[in-house]
């Protein structure tokens, strides 16, 4: 009897969750796959709803009683859940604190459809809501969970008001995201890499109907773009900017070890070929850093770009012992130009860095000066140029004779008007600072060079 019971609650439970799926496609076709990735699955092991990325867990009784009083959240949690798996939350590891990226999510996705209502899940936006989206928007353009979790990093909330948070963005259980260790993501990367095809797909859609859609879905383009945006790792990206340059040291791979070997079992202490004491190697030698100072920058994200860069010039590996670098500070024309000769050289200006700005932001005066500084042969075979901004300026319109590559922070994004021939780059604030390891590593090294001074 209690077996045909639970039966009877997983059949109506599947049939409310296809109704929603049916409903949500109608009003936004290029949900088509995400719509139909989720195997619906009654289980004892939640109160509420959640999902692990292919399977789309529920209470039964919990969905019925939610059926009954209000629809819209059926709908509504639907679509919670699957921008969960658009944008990776699920798949994401990290040391955070669990309860404050739980949150974070939460509210990222929430936000997400506050602001692009349709009928189908539409709610009334609390004052609460919209509270926390304004402080929220004032220090990120863009609403992602890794810019709420920094929010939240950067401003505490007490255990009240985060509990008040959690009941008004709190959807899903999210406990179908975890390990057994309760902290980092259960899921494969496999699963990680099917959402991430998904929503590729659902924005090459968007896009293609860009004309059909409303003006409401503007935001939630712009905000699939950017999280299907590449990551890179910005220490490889450095790398384009090495040069070949011969170095005195012994070549290992230059000889043929036979040889080695016979002529010294032949005369004891006489191999055929030595090793020469040369070698070509690829290392970054002469570049320039341009950092917009304009108002939008702020000294924070800057400086852990430069932290970032000095942790590479540290790498013998990487940089010649002897390098040029110049690091440009501007806005509108020059305010600054610093020149790095030595990797340690760096530590002190990062110790010592002010912006200096007053105006907006125009890219060609930083172009015009380095051509100045290239016929003054200030350079002798500079590769390329690095501009950290947030994209908001006058860009040049002809190709130098270097690289170019512009450098963009997430969660200060903006990208109108960069040029075709111009590399873009995306970073998040995690890749310039990696936590705890390299944050040490800087303080070890101007603990070390204080104690040189002192002594």
């Amino acid at each position: 009897m209690e077996e045909n019971y639970s039966q009877k609650i997983r059949q109506v439970g599947d049939k409310i969750w296809a109704a929603s799926r049916n409903e949500l496609y109608v009003a936004m076709r290029y949900l088509d796959v995400a719509l139909s990735s989720l195997t619906y699955v009654m289980t004892d092991g939640t109160e509420t709803f959640g999902t692990d990325g292919k399977c789309l867990y529920y209470d039964g009784e919990y969905l019925m009683n939610l059926f009954e009083a209000d629809r819209i959240r059926i709908n509504r949690g639907y679509l919670h859940l699957l921008f969960h798996c658009i944008y990776r939350h699920p798949f994401k590891e990290g040391t955070r604190e669990k309860r404050i990226w739980n949150l974070s999510c939460d509210v990222a996705v929430e936000a997400l459809l506050d602001e692009n209502p349709k009928r189908q899940y539409r709610i009334v936006v609390s004052g609460i809501r919209r509270t926390l989206y304004q402080k929220l928007k004032a220090e990120s353009k863009v609403l992602t969970a890794e810019g709420i979790y920094r929010y939240f990093q950067r401003h505490p909330q007490d255990p009240v008001q985060l509990m008040v948070y959690e009941r008004e963005f709190c959807v899903d259980d999210h406990h179908f995201w975890y390990r057994e260790d309760d902290r980092q993501p259960n899921l494969p990367q496999m699963m990680n890499q099917r959402w991430k095809d998904i929503s590729e797909r659902m924005q090459t859609e968007m896009e293609t109907m860009q004309k059909g859609i409303g003006q409401d879905e503007e935001g939630l383009l712009e905000s699939v773009r950017a999280e299907n945006r590449e990551r890179y790792d910005y220490r490889e990206f450095l790398r384009k900017f090495a040069v070949m340059r011969e170095e005195v040291q012994v070549d290992l791979d230059s000889f043929d070890y036979i040889f080695y070997t016979y002529g010294l079992s032949m005369y004891g202490n006489m191999p055929f070929i030595e090793p020469q004491e040369s070698k070509d190697v690829k290392k970054i030698e002469e570049f320039v850093i341009a950092i917009d100072t304009s108002i939008s920058c702020s000294r924070e994200l800057i400086c852990a770009f430069l932290g970032q860069t000095y942790e590479i010039l540290k790498n013998s590996e990487s940089f010649h012992r002897k390098i040029n670098l110049h690091i440009i500070q501007c806005d509108d024309q020059i305010r600054e130009d610093h020149v790095i000769t030595k990797s340690d050289e760096m530590l002190d200006y990062i110790d010592q860095f002010e912006i200096r700005h007053s105006g907006g932001t125009d890219f060609r005066p930083v172009f015009a000066y380095v051509e100045e500084l290239i016929e003054a042969h200030q350079f002798t075979q500079l590769k390329g140029l690095i501009y950290f901004t947030d994209g908001c300026g006058i860009y040049p319109k002809k190709k130098p004779d270097y690289d170019v590559a512009f450098v963009f922070m997430q969660e200060e994004y903006t990208d109108v008007g960069v040029p075709a021939w111009a590399i873009k780059l995306v970073l998040e604030p995690e890749q310039l600072v990696e936590e705890a390891g390299e944050k040490s590593c800087l303080q070890a090294d101007s603990r070390e060079r204080m104690e040189r001074k002192t002594i």
